[in-house]
């Protein structure tokens, strides 16, 4: 069994941070400007999410994981970011993309 890299987490962490940051430059920042309140608040916390993730850096994505532990006005705005840039990482982001992809793949290990 592949042992996950200590740098999982931190990847994930990042690429939930693009997201937000291709969702919030379309809807709310204008140029120039990193991300509004709102999203910043929406990173900080999906940030606190990952790293108190049960799973540590075994964990599946988000969508493929058995806990959901984003509250529910979260949990809402994340999905809103993430079918807006899940497909515009592609071209923003090709890499982080691919890596999320095959993150995606991963089978939830029992906690």
């Amino acid at each position: 069994m592949k042992i996950p890299s200590p740098n999982r987490l931190q990847r994930e962490t990042n690429t939930v941070r693009k997201m937000i940051a291709l969702y919030c430059r379309a809807h709310h920042a204008p140029q120039g400007a990193d991300l509004c309140p709102d999203c910043q608040s929406l990173a900080d916390y999906a940030a606190q999410r990952v790293v108190r993730c049960p799973f540590g850096a075994d964990k599946p994505t988000c969508d493929k994981c058995p806990v959901h532990c984003y509250a529910p006005e979260q949990r809402e705005e994340i999905c809103r970011v993430m079918r807006y840039a899940g497909p515009r990482m592609l071209l923003h982001h090709p890499i982080l993309a691919a890596l999320h992809v095959l993150d995606g793949l991963r089978k939830p290990r029992h906690r």
